[in-house]
């Protein structure tokens, strides 16, 4: 039995009354969340699956046939609904899953180009759930090794090529989600709203696991009732609504999820609720002022850091350990150094990559490809990623993730990515706040310079006509940008930044926003 299940059935001996899952159609205490748990486990095992994929709408059954997986000891591979097609056949190809569980009732049909013979149209409804049916696929052949252990595998997007499957056993998801628990043991958290998408392990390791092993109740409205449209496309309206109703003390989000909230309370749209406690945000640095911002509108927000590979969080500032602009303290499940000025992870790492380290020793140390370093107190500083390094024409380093940081934290600009390797200095392509003109964005970039070094600053920058998305694979799945496809997709904007007889800017949409 998994140690997250053990752990649970502890919670459950002591308040199995309890709420422990809250859905729009559903609520289940502790006792009734295991007893389903149990039930969906036994009719995996009858049915005789090896592998799963799962893919299906933010709720309750999400979370009960994850945890049905490691009580079947069964393997699960979380795929968002954000993957594209080409995704999505990869994650299936390269996991060899033999079954997809899925909230789509014709999805044999209406995924026949995706699937094609491989899928059976009869599904199997499972005992107890109302909405995810079993389809099954045509087993890989030759069928696909996983190192020993794999209880979870979860798809990085990586900047180049095809994502990696990371795999990932039990015992490192419990104790990723227990030291988060301990780290916040003096806090009272006691109702968690998931805000991210199930499927991202940001959000079922660090934000659902931790919140169950605490007895805490967790709250999971549908994906379109939090304001997603696809992965990057988010109604801060509906997103601010949902958070007021639920009441919930603490979520795990994004930067741009927190800089939209803070413009919407500036606005005076919205006004964070009193019942928020702790609100973590991570997937990309976080300029200190946006963390202040939010702070001073009743937005307790604290930053931290994690890797897929170390299974999510593994530091992360919380009340009592805070320093605004770190990422935190390392949890005490892992060990963080610095190696030639690399950040270095051990203690809770994955077992490999899939179809790549299968069979091979035991990895012991993640080599994360950050830069970083430690203060005297402990606090890990983020200062870049390694491999995105800017050379420019005068041989200075400049990690793009320093400036980014600064620029989204303008009131003018939404996303932007910093280029400039080879060239004599910075520039940036920026997609701006609705409403905001030209000159606005301008002044606010020069206000910026005026905080940075002269090889530092951007010296020209243009508009993306459109949103860096997920969906046009610019960005990770956790936000990040796949800097070298948008430098290929917008390669006609990156050359005229460097085209001396251009203007500053240029426009290149009609509404801004």
């Amino acid at each position: 039995m998994s140690k997250i299940i053990d752990a649970l059935q502890q919670v459950a001996n002591v308040s199995g009354d309890s709420p422990a899952l809250q859905g729009q159609s559903m609520t289940l205490s502790y006792s009734d969340l295991l007893n389903a748990v149990a039930r969906v486990a036994a009719q995996l095992n009858i049915l005789g699956l090896e592998r799963l994929g799962l893919a299906a709408d933010n709720g309750p059954e999400w979370i009960i046939v994850d945890l049905a997986c490691q009580l079947a000891g069964i393997p699960l591979i979380p795929l968002p609904g954000f993957f594209t097609p080409e995704q999505m056949r990869h994650a299936l190809d390269s996991s060899g899953v033999d079954a997809l569980l899925s909230d789509c009732e014709d999805l044999g049909h209406s995924n026949a180009a995706l699937f094609g013979p491989r899928i059976s149209v009869c599904s199997v409804p499972l005992v107890g759930l109302s909405t995810i049916r079993v389809f099954r696929l045509e087993a890989a052949s030759p069928k696909i090794v996983l190192p020993d252990n794999t209880a979870k595998i979860t798809y990085t997007s990586g900047s180049t090529g095809h994502p990696k499957g990371v795999c990932l056993s039990n015992a490192a998801q419990f104790a990723t989600a227990s030291a988060l628990n301990q780290a916040l043991i003096d806090t009272s958290l006691q109702s968690y709203l998931a805000v991210l998408p199930l499927a991202t392990l940001l959000e079922n390791v660090a934000g659902v696991y931790s919140a169950l092993l605490r007895g805490a109740q967790v709250i999971l409205p549908s994906l379109a009732t939090l304001g997603w449209a696809g992965s990057s496309g988010l109604d801060i309206s509906c997103l601010a609504a949902t958070i007021s109703a639920s009441q919930a003390d603490s979520a795990v989000i994004l930067p741009q999820i927190l800089k939209g909230l803070i413009a919407y309370s500036e606005a005076g749209e919205w006004r964070a609720p009193a019942s928020l406690q702790f609100l973590a945000v991570g997937g990309a640095r976080v300029a200190p002022d946006l963390i202040a911002r939010g702070r001073q509108l009743g937005l307790p927000v604290y930053e931290g850091y994690g890797l897929s590979e170390c299974c999510s969080v593994v530091c992360v500032n919380r009340p009592g350990a805070d320093k605004p602009g770190s990422a935190g303290k390392p949890l005490a499940h892992c060990d963080v150094s610095i190696l030639e000025g690399q950040v270095m992870v051990g203690g809770n790492v994955y077992l490999g990559y899939l179809q790549q380290d299968s069979g091979g020793p035991l990895l012991t140390e993640v080599a994360s490809g950050d830069l970083g370093e430690i203060d005297v107190d402990g606090f890990l500083w983020l200062r870049g990623r390694s491999k995105n390094v800017l050379v420019n024409s005068y041989g200075r380093n400049i990690s793009p993730e320093w400036p980014e940081s600064e620029l989204s934290a303008l009131v003018s600009i939404q996303q932007c990515m910093v280029i400039g390797d080879g060239q004599a200095y910075c520039s940036a392509l920026v997609f701006p706040s609705p409403g905001v003109s030209s000159e606005q964005i301008a002044k606010e970039i020069d206000q910026c310079n005026a905080l940075l070094p002269d090889y530092a600053q951007i010296k020209r920058w243009v508009m993306l006509p459109k949103r860096l998305s997920v969906e046009d694979g610019l960005l990770t799945a956790n936000g990040r940008l796949r800097r070298n496809e948008i430098l290929a997709y917008y390669a006609d904007l990156v050359n005229e930044c460097y085209l001396d007889v251009l203007p500053k800017a240029r426009t290149t949409v009609s509404a801004l926003g």
